[in-house]
């Protein structure tokens, strides 16, 4: 029986995180691996990233300065 860690991750498209801007601010994004999230510094903002998916409406957005949701 395998364990979780040798399940892989959902993987982000890196073409389509280079096409894609922030929303607001249509500024570049930054991918946080760790977060699984797009941070957008200009607008202080973090889109979310779930199964592989990045999740760029304003409403699924988190501010910087908050916690991660879950």
């Amino acid at each position: 029986m395998a364990d979780s860690s040798d399940i892989p991750e959902h993987k982000v498209d890196r073409k389509l995180l280079e096409l894609l801007v922030c929303p607001l601010t249509k500024t570049r994004l930054e991918y946080d691996a760790v977060g699984h999230e797009l941070i957008s510094r200009a607008a202080g903002l973090a889109f979310p990233i779930r199964d592989g998916i990045p999740r760029m409406r304003l409403e699924d957005a988190r501010e910087l300065d908050q916690p991660h949701r879950d």
